[in-house]
């Protein structure tokens, strides 16, 4: 995608040549007239490759929407964003991941020729490290570079970054033994150097998921993982003078006769002393750069022929102004209270100060009315380009192709840009029927020619209008009136999936065999003089078991419904088998009811909707985001079923906002289109309301009719809408458990949606079947399900799952953090300052007036609302609808907020007592936010100096990983799943799981399902072999016990030589050449993978050579004398008999045994 023949032909321009002249050689010019996707164009054709840019912009969503607009237009340059610190520099949180690799990004490439870095003034008035501490800090590793890796540590620590076992996000790095792993923020990957003694002997990228190598590079420059940054000789003289300043402030303090602010004070300081003295980074560092040397702005950090462009002056200044005043005051009261020390003032600049740096550069000065500042007197200005805003059609699609033809009669040029290549389609196929030729382009370089109309992928704030050069450019936005939201693409991913079986010490594990234990690690044993590792198990009492890492298949993570530990199993007894077998009893009687009500389901017959008609494909290219994968297949597998004969009974699983309304739209487009009625079942009135308002919208320019019903419609207001639902005038009605009662009687029902079926009654279940006999059903769920139960529950319910959120979404930025007031206050108004929501979390009934009165003494300006369980259930509906009206801005609640809340203006979370709260629970509420192209903030907050349990700690712990892409949210996104599958499987089965894990239930499921129809097949058995080799992985080698399970786990699985060879290469890239315990146990997994295919039953060593024993009933004579006896000679005897046996000649304690062994096998299997 190329929009630079659109910027190349507005340079050539007469207007743009002459301004880009005068900027070219003069310190200051203004140009005025310029808004939205104008401003943007005129930027991109002063841009020069040859030097760095920077844009100062008034606001956030101004400059987002300018670095939308110009990584558009200048594809393939660096176009970066410099987002201001939420949290001020005192405050102990840890960073927003994604926020602190934008400005790593920026900082370090802030001097790259060619560099666009679009900066709010909010941003700019932070002080920076100097440039020269922090660029100098950089380093570069190459072929030709030599290193210790203990030294490269100790460097590597002191640019912040985090030693882990495993490099998994940015700002990390692992060493084992000659492997060094470093993900350096300014990187697109990590990178992986493989030492030889000190040199390096290989420098490669590999990717994050996989842990695999990519490809070979040169050179790798790893920059600083923070922003301030030290050595350890910097940290012990900056503890020596951060504690004499700290006694100083104290002493100052007591005179005051602030005595225990003077304490806590000093208390705050020593515990960050104690931090430096182990030369490691923590939260709230950044208030001491200025103790540590030069303070600095970012235009320091740019060269000197660097073009600054200063996007209204006027603004600027009193947005600086503002904001300048606000830290002064907060400062000040900090300082009053003993917060801070007075250091902390200098990391801060006013305007006055920036506007000095600003003039010691080449700059342009944009403003829509022309509007100066002091101090610009002497410069320039170019009052018009000749742009102007072109004419909005707003989806009227006759006045659209009537301009369109307009245009082209006058030989205009025609570009129309569109966010995806189906919009762009649809576009050149309505202006083709009304022959207008048009045509779709990738790249609209030399294609922009007098009367013609060019579709292309692109995305600009506006059009515009060059009537000078004849040229007009149209977006969604003049087409449509709406544009689809795009957000700011950031490399740091969230939402990783945890494996299954991921094991960690203290996991609780199910052996199928012995029960439900508790894992407590590898160890290796020498049995009978061999050397392998066995995972230790815990049984109950003093039972222990120790498995051979061969039949890690036996094992799964044990997760059950509850948070509770489980009951440990006896080993021995025949307790585990009496479980396993009441379990399998019960599941076989859900699997028989489930297969009896799809066989009745699929003899019933229902209404078969025709294929999709154009009007279909009309509406459904009008949905205003992109549809991800899961989405698109979901929507194809409803319309698949409605299209057949039989009434569609489908269950949509996915998280909130994730998009599962718009496939109900769809479904519900379809059955009107096709003269059906569809009745929309929700458990509450605000998500009735919330319906009605996304169906109506979804519906503008239809002429479908959509009512809702619920208790806040009046009695009139109802019996219109039953009667229109009785004589067919209303389509599409939405409401509460009101829709089953006996009195709303349809006139032709072809579809009914359900969402969130569990949270219905009995009887209300019971009412919904019998209006859903013989129509369409579509079933929504929020909560998701594993896979492994969708897998199981193939061919006796029909479900689709929606996985992936929508592409646009921004990420959350996460803060933990101790409460704080100051924090809190500033959070909300930010909220309220771009006119959005807030919810406040206070898990507590007791105590929630008490913290709504503190609320309302902290943050005046905020209008406060309170809900719980506890409350009435008409008055708890009527506070929600209000707050989702916008009539309050903060929702103080329990988790009540927990499910089935979809409020797009609610953006910032603050959750009291965070530690209280389980992950999956912190996890589903922080998905509350963030649902827009909005950033979205969360605060998991804890109480200062609580002491906090263990269970609590290692929750903290996990929370604070949310920030740093670590297990935790896996974790709790796992646990989020398993409540999904105990809503769907309902309350009779949740014993069952608990008693034997769902891993095994559902492993359970899928045999009772497969029985039942008769599919079910045995396995072989497995090849049991005894081959008398040390076969382990070493600590020395893989000193992690949590790689190490991943490794046997990948062993276990090999299915084929090709797997065998692969998962070699990966452990020698990932780790270093194999030592002969871990190469014989790669062999030895290559010689089971060939016994498999060969149907060996046993290889074992004895007296001096293998001995192969086959399945009983397996005649290989033919090709052992045929093949065999050729190659190997004297080497194999063969004898016959009901079960077969192969003696290999070669003693087994010999280096080259396996290999002999193995090439024996893929012999045998060739012939």
């Amino acid at each position: 995608m190329s929009l630079q023949g659109l910027v190349n032909l507005l340079r050539q321009s007469r207007e743009f040549a002459s301004v880009g002249q005068k900027i070219a050689t003069k310190r200051g010019h203004l140009v005025a007239g310029l808004s939205g996707g104008q401003r943007s164009v005129f930027l991109a054709t002063i841009y020069d490759p040859r030097r760095v840019m920077l844009i100062v912009t008034p606001g956030l969503s101004q400059g987002e929407k300018l670095a939308q607009d110009l990584a558009s237009l200048l594809p393939g340059r660096t176009v970066l964003f410099w987002e201001g610190n939420e949290l001020m520099p005192y405050e102990e949180a840890l960073p927003a991941l994604d926020l602190r690799a934008q400005r790593l990004e920026v900082l370090q490439r802030s001097r790259q020729a060619g560099t666009v870095i679009i900066a709010p003034i909010q941003g700019l008035l932070e002080g920076l490290t100097a440039p020269d501490r922090f660029l100098k800090s950089q380093f570069s590793i190459n072929w030709s570079s030599r290193f210790e890796p203990s030294e490269l540590a100790e460097r590597l620590v002191g640019l912040g970054y985090e030693r882990r076992p495993q490099v998994e996000g940015f700002g990390q790095f692992a060493i084992r033994g000659g492997i060094v792993d470093i993900a350096p923020f300014q990187a697109d990957n990590p990178v992986r150097i493989e030492l030889f003694g000190d040199e390096v002997d290989s420098l490669r990228k590999f990717d994050f998921a996989t842990q695999k190598s990519i490809e070979n590079i040169k050179e790798v420059t790893v920059g600083p993982a923070r922003e301030t940054v030290y050595t350890r000789e910097e940290a012990a003289a900056l503890q020596e003078e951060l504690w004499r300043r700290a006694k100083k402030q104290n002493q100052r303090l007591h005179g005051l006769g602030l005595a225990q602010e003077a304490d806590d004070l000093l208390s705050q300081i020593a515990r960050h002393l104690e931090f430096l003295a182990e030369h490691s980074y923590f939260a709230g560092i950044d208030q001491y750069k200025a103790v540590l040397g030069e303070v600095a702005a970012l235009p320091d950090y740019l060269p000197a022929d660097a073009l600054v462009v200063l996007d209204e002056p006027l603004r600027l200044k009193e947005a600086a102004d503002n904001l300048s005043l606000e830290i002064a005051e907060n400062l000040s009261q900090l300082l009053e209270k003993g917060k801070i020390l007075p250091e902390v003032r200098s990391l801060y600049w006013d305007w006055n100060k920036l506007w000095a740096k600003f003039k010691t550069f080449p700059t342009v000065y944009l403003s829509v009315l022309g509007k100066r500042i002091a101090g610009m007197d002497e410069v320039q200005t170019t009052t018009s380009l000749g742009l102007r805003a072109p004419e909005h059609f707003s989806g009227r699609l006759e006045k659209m192709l009537s301009g369109i033809k307009k245009w082209r009669q006058e030989h205009y040029r025609i570009l129309i840009l569109t966010s995806t290549f189906e919009r762009g389609q649809r576009i050149i196929e309505l202006l083709r029927a009304e022959e207008i030729p048009c045509t779709y382009t990738e790249d609209v370089d030399g294609k922009l020619k007098a009367g013609n109309c060019i579709v292309a992928p692109g995305d600009l704030q506006t059009g515009f209008e060059f009537s000078q050069n004849k040229l007009v450019v149209l977006t969604e936005l003049e087409l449509f009136g709406r544009k689809r939201p795009k957000a700011r693409v950031s490399k740091v991913e969230e939402g990783l999936k945890i494996a299954p079986h991921e094991l960690k010490e203290g996991d609780y594990v199910v052996h199928l065999n012995h029960g439900i234990g508790q894992y407590l690690g590898i160890e290796a044993l020498q049995v009978q003089g061999r050397t392998k590792d066995y995972l230790h198990i815990r049984y109950a009492g003093k039972d222990r078991l120790y498995v051979p890492t061969d039949q890690l298949h036996l094992l799964q993570r044990y997760v059950g419904l509850e948070d509770t530990a489980p009951r440990l199993s006896r080993l021995g007894g025949g307790e585990w088998a009496r479980v396993k077998k009441r379990a399998k009893e019960s599941v076989q009687e859900m699997a028989a009811g489930l297969l009896k009500l799809y066989a009745e389901r699929e003899a019933i017959k229902g209404f078969a909707h025709p294929p999709d008609t154009p009007w279909q494909r009309d509406f459904e290219s009008a949905f205003p985001y992109r549809e991800t994968p899961d989405q698109l297949e979901a929507i194809a597998a409803v319309k698949k079923d409605m299209e057949k004969p039989r009434p569609m009974d489908r269950l949509l699983c996915g998280d909130v906002g994730y998009g599962k309304t718009e496939v109900a739209i769809r479904a519900a487009f379809k059955a009107v289109s096709n003269g059906k009625q569809v009745g929309v079942l929700v458990p509450t009135t605000i998500l009735a309301q919330q319906h009605h308002r996304t169906f109506l919208e979804r519906f503008e320019g239809y002429p479908m009719k959509i009512e809702a019903l619920s208790r806040f419609q009046s009695p009139g207001e109802i019996n219109k809408t039953l009667e229109g639902v009785r004589k067919g005038l209303v389509d599409i009605v939405i409401g509460t458990h009101r829709l089953l009662s006996r009195d709303v009687q349809f006139k032709d029902l072809g579809l009914v949606v359900v969402d969130e079926e569990q949270r219905f009654g009995v009887a209300q279940k019971e009412r919904l079947k019998e209006i859903s006999k013989d129509v369409d059903v579509l079933t929504l769920s929020a909560t998701p399900i594993p896979r492994t139960l969708h897998m199981a529950m193939v061919g006796v319910r029909d479900m689709s799952l929606i996985e992936t959120p929508p592409e646009d979404r921004y990420p959350i930025r996460t803060y933990v953090l101790e409460y704080d007031e100051r924090t809190v206050r500033q959070a909300i108004l930010r909220e309220l300052a771009r006119q959005g929501q807030v919810y406040f979390v206070h898990n507590r009934i007791q105590s929630i007036d008490y913290v709504y009165s503190e609320l309302q003494k902290l943050v005046p300006e905020a209008r406060i609302a309170v809900a719980h369980g506890r409350m009435d259930e008409a008055v708890l509906e009527r506070v929600m609808l209000d707050f989702y009206r916008g009539e309050y801005d903060v929702l103080l609640c329990t988790t009540i907020i927990e499910t089935g809340m979809d409020i797009g203006n609610v953006n910032t979370l603050i959750i009291d007592n965070a530690d209280y709260l389980g992950l999956a629970q912190l996890y589903q509420l922080r998905g509350r936010v963030g649902r827009t192209n909005r950033v979205a903030y969360a605060y998991f907050t804890y109480r200062k100096d609580r002491i906090l349990s263990e269970d609590a700690e290692k929750r903290l712990t996990a929370i604070k990983e949310f920030t740093e892409l670590g297990s935790g949210i896996k974790i709790a996104m796992r646990d989020l799943e398993i409540r999904g599958a105990g809503n769907l499987l309902g309350p009779e089965q949740h014993g069952f799981i608990t008693s034997v894990g769902f891993e095994l239930y559902c492993r359970l499921l899928e045999e009772s399902i497969e029985e039942l129809k008769g599919e079910s097949k045995a396995a072989p058995p497995e090849p049991v072999l005894e081959l008398a080799v040390n076969a382990y992985i070493s600590d020395s080698y893989v000193a992690d016990p949590a790689q190490k399970v991943e490794l046997y786990q990948k062993i276990i699985a090999l299915s084929s030589l090709e797997e065998c060879d692969e998962l070699e290469e990966e452990i020698q890239d990932r780790f270093g050449d194999l030592p002969e315990p871990v190469r014989n146990l790669v062999q030895v997994a290559r010689i089971k993978v060939l016994a498999r295919f060969l149907g060996v039953a046993a290889i074992t060593a004895q007296d001096g050579r293998f001995v192969l024993r086959f399945l009983e009933g397996l005649d290989l004579g033919k090709r052992v004398n045929s093949g065999l006896k050729r190659l190997f000679a004297n080497k194999v005897a063969f004898r016959r008999g009901r079960t077969a046996r192969l003696m290999v000649q070669k003693d087994p304690q010999d280096q080259l045994a396996l290999a002999f062994l193995a090439e024996v096998l893929v012999a045998l299997h060739n012939e």
